[in-house]
Parts: C-alpha cells; sequence; structure tokens
C-alpha cells in the first residue's frame, strides 16, 4: 500500500467521522475548494472576503473561510492582491494545481522543506501557518483529552494501523520485549539522538553526532547546549532500551525521561524531571497552557493511565505524541519527551522504533500548532505516518541482514552473567565442573548440558573490552587472566 493509499484511507475516515457527527450529506473539502474558485472567477478583477461571504451566506465560518482562501492561494488557483486588510482574490488563468477526480481524496503538494499531506492536514496548515494576530488565542481545552476514550476512540483508522504494523514487524517479534531496539542500538542511538535534536533547532550534522557519541569528540564551534542536547538523548534511549523494565507507560518513566533529556539544559536546575510549577508560554503559537501546578499532576497521571490503557501500539504511540505536549507537563522539553515516550510501545512490541529521521522541522512544528491550537491531529497524524515510514525503510532491512537471535541464550542472560561473573571474581579456571557448580536454579535441569557449554563459548571469546557485559571490571578481568596464566 503507498503513501498515498494511506492519506486517502485518512481522509476518508476524517470525512465520515465529520459527517456522521453533523448529520450531514457528504460534502469534501475539494467541492468546497473548487465552489469557491468557481465564485471567485465570476469577478475578474477580484473579489473581496466580505463579498464572498455574502455571496455563502453561513454555508462556511468566517475563520474556515480564511483558510479555504488560503489554501487555494497556497495550491495557486487563486491569487490574493493587496495586504491581508484589503485583500481581494482572483482566479489564476493557469493554476498550477487541478484535482481531476473531486470524489477521490489526494494529498496536496508540499511545500519547501515539507513533506506531502492529505487534504485535512493541508487544512490545518494553512492556518497555523496564517501570522498569528489572525489566529484566535486559545487555553488548554480539558474536553479535547475528555473526548477520547481508550481503545473505543481512535486517532488512527483501523485500516492504517494494519498497514503501520506491515511496516514496523520484524523477525524478532517474538523474542523478548526490546531485542529489535537492541538489535539496531549503534544506529538508532545516532539517528534519534541526531534527528530529534534537530527538530529542535540543533545544528549538529549526522556525522558531528555519531563522533559524539561513538567517540566523545565534540564538534568545534558548536554551542555547549548543543552537545548537552545530543549526549541526553543518547542516555535517555540507552535508559529505554539497554533496560526494557523501564520501556513502560507511566508517570516515573515519563519524569525519568525528562531528568535525562532536560541535564543541563533548564534555566532552573531544579525543573529537572520535575512536573512544572509556573506558567509557560510556547513560542510562535496563540496557545496558553494550563498553569495550576496541582492540576497539572493530576491531568498527567489521567494522560498516562488513558495511554497505559490503549492496546494498539501504534494508537499508544501517537496518543502519547499529540497529548503529552498538548499538557504542557515540564517547564521545557515537554516534544522531546514525547518522542522518546512515543517508542515505548515499539521497543515492547519489538515494532522498528521511531527515529524521526528526514522530518523536515516546519513540518513538525506545524502539526504541532495543529494540536495546540485546533485541538486537530490531521495534520501531525501525516508526519507521524511519513515519519514512521522512513524509519521502516531505515531499520528493518538492517535487521533483517543480522545474525538471528539466540534464543536460548536470550532466556538464560542473567543467569549466565551471575555464573561468568562468579568464576572470574573467584580465581577459578573455567572448567566444565566450575560452570555446573554453579548453574542456578533458574536454569532446569535439563538444560544444564547446552547452558554448559555456552557459558564455556563465552569464556572462550571474553577479553577485558567485553568482560564488562557481565558486570566485570577490566581490572579485575586482568587479575583472573594473570592468575590462569600462572
Amino acid at each position: 500500500m503507498s503513501y498515498k493509499t494511506v492519506c486517502d484511507i485518512i481522509l476518508s475516515q476524517t470525512l465520515r467521522d465529520h459527517n456522521e457527527a453533523h448529520d450531514m450529506p457528504p460534502i469534501t473539502p475539494t467541492q468546497e475548494l473548487d465552489r469557491l474558485v468557481e465564485l471567485v472567477g465570476t469577478e475578474p478583477d477580484g473579489v473581496g472576503i466580505e463579498a464572498i461571504v455574502q455571496q455563502l451566506g453561513n454555508a462556511l465560518h468566517r475563520r474556515t473561510l480564511q483558510r479555504r482562501l488560503a489554501l487555494l492561494v497556497e495550491q495557486q488557483r487563486i491569487e490574493m492582491l493587496g495586504d491581508r486588510r484589503t485583500a481581494r482574490y482572483r482566479r489564476r488563468a493557469a493554476p498550477a494545481v487541478r484535482i481531476e477526480k473531486p470524489e477521490t481524496p489526494s494529498r496536496t503538494a508540499p511545500p519547501p522543506d515539507d513533506l506531502p499531506v492529505s487534504a485535512a492536514g493541508a487544512d490545518v496548515r494553512a492556518y497555523v501557518t496564517q501570522p498569528r494576530h489572525l489566529r484566535s488565542p486559545v487555553g488548554y481545552r480539558q474536553s479535547f483529552l475528555e473526548q477520547y476514550h481508550p481503545n473505543h476512540t481512535v486517532y488512527l483508522p483501523p485500516a492504517l494501523r494494519e498497514q503501520l504494523h506491515a511496516m514496523g514487524r520484524s523477525p524478532a517479534e517474538q523474542t523478548p520485549a526490546g531485542t529489535f531496539a537492541r538489535d539496531i542500538l549503534n544506529r538508532l542511538l545516532i539517528d534519534l539522538s541526531w534527528a530529534s535534536s534537530q527538530l529542535e533547532g540543533n545544528t549538529y550534522s549526522r556525522l558531528d553526532t555519531e563522533r559524539l557519541i561513538a567517540f566523545g569528540q565534540a564538534a568545534e564551534g558548536k554551542d555547549a547546549l548543543e552537545t548537552q542536547m545530543i549526549l541526553n538523548h543518547k542516555q535517555a534511549i540507552e535508559y529505554l532500551v539497554l533496560s526494557p523494565d523501564n520501556a513502560r507507560v507511566q508517570t516515573d518513566t515519563l519524569i525519568a525521561l525528562h531528568a535525562f533529556l532536560s541535564d543541563g539544559l533548564m534555566a532552573d536546575p531544579t525543573a529537572v524531571g520535575r512536573v512544572r510549577r509556573r506558567a509557560v508560554e510556547i513560542g510562535g503559537s496563540v496557545y496558553r497552557p494550563l498553569a495550576l501546578p496541582q492540576r497539572l499532576e493530576e491531568l498527567l497521571g489521567i494522560v498516562v493511565q488513558m495511554a497505559a490503557e490503549i492496546a494498539d501500539p501504534f494508537e499508544q504511540a501517537f496518543f502519547l505524541m499529540v497529548h503529552l505536549p498538548y499538557l504542557q507537563p515540564f517547564e521545557d522539553v515537554n516534544k522531546r519527551v514525547s518522542r522518546l515516550a512515543a517508542n515505548i510501545p515499539f521497543i515492547r512490541h519489538n515494532l522498528c522504533p521511531l527515529s524521526f529521521i528526514d522530518v523536515p522541522q516546519p513540518a513538525y512544528v506545524n502539526a504541532m500548532l495543529g494540536v495546540y491550537e485546533l485541538n486537530r491531529v490531521e495534520l501531525l497524524r501525516d508526519v507521524f505516518v511519513w515519519a514512521y515510514e522512513r524509519s521502516c525503510q531505515q531499520y528493518v532491512a538492517i535487521q533483517q541482514t543480522l545474525v538471528p537471535p539466540d534464543i536460548f541464550r536470550l532466556r538464560h542472560r542473567q543467569a549466565l552473567a551471575e555464573v561468568i561473573a562468579a568464576i572470574v571474581r573467584q580465581g577459578e579456571a573455567a572448567t566444565e565442573q566450575a560452570v555446573k557448580g554453579k548453574i542456578p536454579a533458574s536454569v532446569p535441569p535439563d538444560e544444564h548440558a547446552h547452558f554448559t557449554t555456552l557459558v564455556l563459548a563465552e569464556f572462550a571469546a571474553l577479553h577485558a573490552g567485553n568482560a564488562v557485559r557481565f558486570g566485570i571490571r577490566p581490572l579485575v578481568f586482568s587479575a583472573w587472566q594473570l592468575r590462569q596464566a600462572g
């Protein structure tokens, strides 16, 4: 199924929901746009918005009309003459975008530095890209959260979720939680740290990020805060991936992610890993988040509880991407927390992680503004689907080329580490007898022979560099080696 087909599914579902909710006969945005073009085209010298309002009567709310006109200008089907106060709209002689089949939903052409979106997403984008004085100031609407009922309300239609599952499925799906993410961890650390930081305006290149994460080498000429932002992402990702028990949708996890991601970046150090206690504003937006600290803590608990109840991992991830930034529970770094939290369901279900690689910053910013100011998720959904498709192209193919995981070793990895560490610390030789004498009760008797062979194979490949996997420090390992050599 192509990305265009995915967009068609989203738009069709959106239109059906809208028409059913308002008990209206089906009217597509395309038909509305075509009607506006025809109306504007009746006046060769252009027509003002007041005249259009009179012609339409109550057919369109004035704000909706402004968004429709802005979209038509963007599509180059009409042109705007004069400034916004005295604007007149005139039909272009040769429109650059023509919809051949009005009954078929389609993507709109992306502006520079953006990505293809559905017609509903383009409608959101047309509104949020207007100057701020044309957008109505809004506050936090609790009804936006209350209208969502886990596993009944959905932001992602069933057909779309099926497509996402097909894209993200991996050969590691039957292995313990977190296996897929650990298999590609080195690549994920670089990609997600870089892409998520870029969405915040960080100027590190991907190569600079790789050098910093792999070798601890900070890029020359970069602000220290940019370097800190990258390293914070690395720590937060490792927190989720290396200990799958941490990858759970719960308040403590979100607090921990904020502590990692905001370390050294907050004007008030006491705000690190803590629900905010003061009002905040969002640059470039007319949205004003909730200010009462007690109410914030209560709503954060409700958001987390609702997210935890969502069964589908993609719906759960998208819900977190919508409602965590909308609530703004922290003084800063909310979107970064939401992007890493969105990966929790993918880690737990061994699905391809979401790295946000190649997502244009304007597309993501506009999508979040649509959530903040309109409580509309269509544009963010377009970004989410496109970004996930890009991530799958990066990682599923890589994971399929890896050596299949040893299920036996994964099941007994804790026992394996305990036995190897005990032999080294006690200065014993790595013999079959020594191993059998230390096999813990967690290994069934009928698997002792296989387990012993596995331990001895690990000792054959053990050296000071990789002994740390079993909690053995290099000096301890070197002392054990000398004892065996003597």
